[in-house]
């Protein structure tokens, strides 16, 4: 194998892709199958939740970009969708964030009932990934600005797929806890 970097990313990925499964159907099994009441989804904003994905959403198309002037030797380029992709990704989690303290407003908490803490559980710990995520983004970018070792393909691999693969773990997130209560 010649770059066992992006193999350890992809074992990573996998083993963290059948945790948020497991929380997934946790959330959708307390919501859909028993008889407690759920109060999370009743004071959840998809509409407002829908703006922050797109911002999520967004930052893998800056990443692909910036991957893209990487891999054509445009330093300039790449820095620039950097910062883009980190704004981007930074953005969403203050919408996270506001969403939480909107909901502990509302009494709403990871101890009040099977659902605060299925849905904060499962949030927060996409959330965690986000800022795994933009810390290791962050990284690449101010490696970026150094003469002494630049930005390689290879570096950015590892970290291309953990965005991407974060990403596609809050679209089902998204689905499955904001857009099926409104079904």
């Amino acid at each position: 194998m010649k770059d066992k970097g992006k193999l350890l990313v992809l074992f990573l990925i996998a083993s963290e892709a059948f945790f948020f499964i497991a929380l997934i159907i946790a959330y959708v099994y307390y919501r859909n199958f028993t008889n407690a009441t759920d109060t999370v989804a009743a004071n959840l904003d998809a509409m407002r939740t829908g703006i922050f994905t797109l911002f999520l959403v967004g930052s893998s198309v800056t990443l692909i970009f910036g991957k893209r002037a990487l891999k054509k030797g445009n330093n300039q380029t790449f820095k620039l969708f950097m910062a883009l992709t980190i704004l981007l990704g930074a953005v969403f989690m203050v919408g996270q964030i506001t969403e939480y303290i909107g909901l502990y407003h509302k009494q709403i908490t990871l101890n009040k009932d099977v659902f605060g803490s299925s849905f904060f559980t499962l949030t927060g710990f996409h959330g965690l990934h986000v800022i795994l995520g933009i810390i290791a983004l962050s990284i690449l970018f101010g490696v970026s600005f150094t003469k002494m070792k630049p930005v390689t393909l290879a570096g950015i691999e590892g970290v291309d797929t953990y965005w991407h693969f974060v990403d596609v773990v809050w679209i089902f997130v998204f689905y499955f806890v904001y857009i099926t209560p409104l079904l």
